[in-house]
């Protein structure tokens, strides 16, 4: 029963100041930005997807009133077009296919009839436009002065349902445009990237006698056996020189917490609590965190890797059960109601690790599995709301969430 419960609780989870406390910037106090496409290339269709690309990543990155009207004009027009005259800023773009079939975008940004910025961008086929227009959000943010959203550039890995023990896994960019299968057939979930430069990656194979870890590298498509083990085995997290996996293993007939070296292939248990530990996350290089049944209810605690400490870190909830770190904050998962005959609501909350408070960041349905951008500029999340299966971003600092649905199937857990 305690592996069985464990699984269900798994797949259930399936700076200026204090980030606890809300940032509300008013929209009117943003400066306003329009759009001009000005490509000499490509059919309408092409043109106004681009476009819908490009007005989603600029209002992701929360530093403007963005016009949601798609305009043209000549890219070297010395006027913007008269609906966009009043606009504090204004960005155009010309797209156009060069003669290997490359996707080519010149952009600049014009501030009251002045070039600003600008800048040229080519990708080899016009299907992954959209990390082009990533990478434009990206540059007006640095040039706007703003803290890095480098997250923007990392790529999704995520396990997804299609039927009944039936997955697949995908990558795709965080707003979930581009996507491409990786490993499909079989039953295969809780995908996790092997490194910074995501050029490998974990994941469980459910298929065999018993749940194994797999490694897969993406350049050669080369898939490894990691380590195998009775009830349970799933990899919650990476250290961030990727010598060290945290992984929940049964082997004592209870999920525990192990670090696995990965060098020398050898594991060590963390964790000895006669009932459930999962999910481990590491907090820094000799402290994680951890979701445990010893309240009698999950919930989120921590431990030293050199020492046997156990502290409790969330005292608000009764069934917090997933949780991600980024230096001093934690956000967790918490059932906020408790009902046998409706849908439940599971929102993410915030903590400070020097302070007692705590910031509710969703609001309906069930969000979970969150995970913390590298820089905690932001958090990439699972939401589940009327059978719709999305991921979204919650921008920290400007209080903002943001929902990008999967097309079909049901996302089971996801990293970045």
């Amino acid at each position: 029963m305690k592996i069985l419960f464990s699984l269900m609780l798994m797949f259930g989870l399936t700076f200026a100041g204090d980030a606890t406390i809300e940032v509300i910037k008013k929209v009117d106090a943003l400066p306003s930005i329009g759009i001009e496409d000005a490509s000499i290339s490509y059919g309408d269709t092409f043109k106004l997807q681009f476009f819908k690309a490009l007005v989603a990543d600029l209002n992701v990155i929360s530093l403007f009133n963005v016009d949601r009207f798609h305009r043209t004009n000549h890219y070297n027009a010395t006027d913007v077009v008269v609906d966009n005259k009043d606009m504090n800023y204004v960005l155009r773009y010309k797209m156009y296919e060069d003669d290997s079939g490359s996707l080519n975008i010149d952009m600049k940004i014009i501030e009251k009839g002045r070039d600003v910025f600008s800048k040229s961008y080519k990708v080899s086929r016009k299907n992954i436009y959209m990390f082009i227009s990533h990478a434009i959000a990206y540059d007006i943010n640095e040039f706007m002065g703003e803290p890095s959203v480098s997250w923007m550039k990392r790529k999704v890995i995520f396990s997804r349902i299609v039927e009944p023990k039936k997955s697949e896994i995908v990558i795709s960019d965080y707003s979930l445009s581009y996507q491409h299968v990786i490993v499909k057939g079989g039953f295969n979930v809780f995908p996790k990237w092997a490194n910074k430069a995501q050029n490998a990656f974990y994941y469980t194979s459910l298929d065999g006698a018993q749940p194994t870890l797999k490694h897969v590298d993406i350049k050669t498509l080369k898939v490894s056996n990691v380590i195998s083990s009775d009830g349970m085995m799933v990899c919650s997290d990476v250290s961030r020189d990727g010598r060290t996996l945290l992984l929940t293993m049964a082997k004592k007939g209870q999920p525990d917490i192990y670090t696995y070296n990965v060098a020398s292939k050898k594991y060590k248990r963390e964790t000895t609590y006669g009932g459930i530990d999962v999910n481990a996350q590491f907090m820094d290089k000799n402290r994680i965190v951890f979701i445990s049944s010893r309240l009698g209810y999950p919930n989120v605690f921590s431990k030293r890797l050199d020492t046997k400490e156990i502290e409790q870190m969330v005292y608000y909830g009764r069934s917090n059960s997933a949780c991600s770190s980024n230096g001093e904050y934690i956000v967790y998962k918490a059932r906020e109601t408790s009902n046998a005959f409706e849908h439940n609501t599971f929102n993410l909350h915030l903590i400070s690790l020097k302070t007692d408070f705590i910031r509710r960041l969703t609001v309906s349905g069930v969000n979970e599995f969150p995970r913390f951008s590298g820089d905690g500029d932001a958090i990439l999340f699972i939401k589940s709301y009327e059978n719709q299966s999305s991921i979204g971003i919650i921008r920290l600092n400007y209080n903002k969430n943001y929902l990008f649905p999967l097309k079909y199937g049901k996302v089971q857990s996801m990293d970045w």
